[in-house]
């Protein structure tokens, strides 16, 4: 096993993600040098996938965000398979406990709380809720003082974080729908025009100033061809997967999609 060059794996991404391939590259060498486990800070997708791409078949991953369906993650990498605990991952659950019949939080408050606290957002994972009131997050365990004595208020409202078990995380709510287009093209730009409701042109331009992201990459080229399983995401309208491609008798496509859109375009509509 040799040593990776960061400059080499440049080509197959975005040149915004340079500086995570320079860190994902220093996770794998770090490992190869020490010739010991090595576990992350919490990963989104996107960082996941550029660490998968290095690793290759040389390094074993194996990662936890706290539930099932967590989308940031922390990652052991390891040059041998081992069988970790759930606690091994130094991740904690928590629960915002607060006045819920009179108040109430967001997903953006609790977000911006956190991050305006004096931490890096690579030491929380996701935020979530049941929509009825009741919110959570995961946080590093070795951080669960700082999270109950420095996070009291979120916004106006008091606030009291306490760690919970993972047996009473909560359910979270699912906010998508589930949606089809019909589209003479499987191209990004005809998807997202399709789904969004705005032109080609505007989607292009999206492309061209960075609002777009493939499989939670930027991409610059609007021709790509959008398959089964693909994440779409245009900034301020929201995110899709595609979860159906069919011919229709006319020779155009009915793409089925798992739709989630932001809570500002939700509003406009």
């Amino acid at each position: 096993m040799e040593k990776r060059q960061a400059s080499k794996f440049y080509p197959y991404f975005d040149v915004e993600e340079k500086s995570v391939i320079d860190k994902m590259t220093g996770f794998f060498n770090s490992v190869l040098f020490k010739q010991q486990p090595l576990l992350t800070e919490f990963l989104d997708p996107a960082q996941r996938d550029i660490l998968r791409t290095i690793a290759g078949n040389d390094l074993f991953m194996q990662d936890f965000g706290g539930y099932q369906a967590a989308e940031k993650k922390r990652v052991y990498l390891t040059e041998d398979w081992t069988n970790f605990d759930l606690s091994d991952y130094g991740v904690t659950a928590f629960s915002i406990n607060y006045p819920n019949k009179f108040e109430k939080l967001s997903h953006s408050a609790i977000l911006g709380s956190l991050a305006n606290s004096g931490i890096e957002t690579e030491t929380f994972g996701d935020i979530i809720t049941d929509g009825n009131g009741q919110w959570q997050f995961f946080g590093k365990s070795e951080l669960t003082d700082f999270f109950q004595k420095e996070i009291t208020r979120i916004g106006r409202v008091k606030v009291k974080v306490e760690p919970v078990n993972f047996r009473n995380v909560i359910v979270p709510e699912d906010d998508s729908s589930e949606t089809s287009i019909i589209v003479t093209s499987l191209r990004v730009d005809a998807i997202l025009s399709g789904i969004s409701n705005q032109s080609r042109s505007q989607i292009q331009n999206s492309i061209s100033t960075n609002l777009v992201k493939l499989n939670w990459h930027g991409i610059k080229d609007s021709n790509i061809i959008v398959k089964v399983d693909d994440v779409l995401s245009l900034r301020h309208f929201g995110r899709c997967k595609v979860e159906d491609i069919r011919t229709t008798r006319k020779g155009k496509y009915k793409v089925v999609l798992r739709l989630w859109q932001t809570k500002k375009h939700k509003q406009r509509n």
